[in-house]
């Protein structure tokens, strides 16, 4: 009787442990339910229309192909239609900044970047721009331009040099185009001008071939300034033009402009002009 009495309670122990047992996997499954929920959730998928205002050209309302942009207001284009463009116009399309009184076509760069990110992101865009590539030589009777190869490919070993050579070098190397430093002072702002946040780095060191512009629009972004809000930089007693390049502006203004080797540039916020 006892014996009987003793299986009856092991069964029923062994039954309350599968029941919790099963209680706590349903439970694990829950919470890894409710943590799927919330991954998809925040990376969740886009639908390609969503992107189309950064990856498609303003020109020809088509993805980007070569994409290019303009140094002075950074919009980017195809190179084709861009180029096009200058053709009968010195001002950007989305903007309509002076780009270049002249010489617009001097102020684009290629956005290899971004060109990739479109290329990622549109299927069979990238295959089917070589094959346009490849009918369009193959028409004209030309060679078929062969395709840039990759860095890695392109890697040469650099000799060995020599033991005299081999001396203690600075880690960090100034690139030979950045050959102009210039120093930024604040003077102030004019009356009704607030929430701009202080240049931290007025210490600079940038290409000659940079302009007023490229000055103005890096003020801006450090300082977070608004559009209704003028940024006059001055040299000396003399008011700088954006289109002024900085090497033009060492060679017009001397070594009267230099502070131990610096272009010393002031700048002060102004409202416009009525």
């Amino acid at each position: 009787m006892d014996g009987t009495v003793d299986r009856v309670v092991e069964e029923e122990g062994s039954t309350r442990g599968s029941f919790q047992t099963d209680a706590s996997l349903s439970g694990e499954d829950e919470r890894r339910t409710t943590l799927n929920k919330q991954i998809s959730r925040v990376f969740r998928s886009l639908p390609l229309r969503d992107f189309y205002p950064y990856i498609r050209c303003a020109l020809c309302n088509g993805f980007f192909i070569d994409a290019t942009t303009i140094t002075e207001c950074l919009h980017t284009f195809c190179k084709s239609c861009i180029v096009k463009h200058f053709f009968c116009s010195n001002r950007c399309p989305n903007c309509s900044i002076v780009v270049h009184q002249t010489q617009p076509l001097n102020s684009i760069r290629p956005d290899r970047q971004l060109q990739d990110i479109v290329f990622k992101m549109v299927p069979y865009l990238e295959e089917d721009e070589r094959s346009r590539i490849y009918a369009f030589y193959k028409q004209r009777g030309l060679g078929v331009p062969k395709p840039v190869a990759s860095p890695a490919t392109c890697a040469v070993k650099p000799p060995q040099r020599q033991k005299k050579d081999m001396l203690p070098q600075s880690v960090f190397t100034i690139p030979s185009e950045l050959d102009v430093s210039l120093m930024l002072e604040f003077v102030g702002a004019e009356e009704g001008i607030e929430n701009y946040k202080p240049l931290e780095r007025k210490y600079v060191r940038v290409s000659g071939e940079a302009t007023v512009r490229h000055v103005e629009l890096f003020i801006r972004r450090k300082m977070e300034l608004s559009q209704n809000c003028k940024v006059d930089v001055v040299c000396g007693d003399h008011l700088l033009e954006q289109c002024q390049s900085l090497r033009e502006v060492c060679n017009t203004m001397g070594k009267n402009a230099l502070q131990d080797g610096m272009l010393v540039l002031h700048f002060g916020l102004v409202l416009p002009a009525q």
